[in-house]
């Protein structure tokens, strides 16, 4: 199970806004990303990077799987072990009950 973030949603929005207003006032991505990490208190450049990315993913501006998506395929991937585990379960009891019919009974 993934842990909670460290970071509230409003946050990294904010984060990401701040990075589109001063994209344009350093002189490369790398020191727009440090200094709005080091303003809002964000461990790493990185961390605002990834926001950043899955932002433009979200919005249709770079190709990449949404928020959205994701959470989708998290929730069949769980729906289908959860239907893996019932059919073993199924089977399992087929395959004890036909073994039980088979079996001889005697009358007393």
């Amino acid at each position: 199970m993934a842990r909670p973030s460290r970071y509230p949603l409003e946050l990294r929005r904010r984060a990401v806004r701040m990075i589109a207003e001063v994209r344009g006032d350093y002189p490369n991505e790398t020191a727009a990303l440090q200094a709005v990490a080091d303003k809002l208190g964000i461990g790493s450049r990185e961390t605002l990077r990834n926001w950043v990315k899955q932002h433009e993913i979200d919005a249709g501006q770079r190709p990449g799987t949404t928020t959205e998506e994701s959470a989708q395929l998290k929730a069949l991937k769980k729906e289908n072990a959860e239907l893996k585990r019932a059919n073993e379960i199924l089977k399992a009891a087929a395959s004890f009950f036909a073994a039980e019919l088979d079996r001889p009974h005697t009358r007393s």
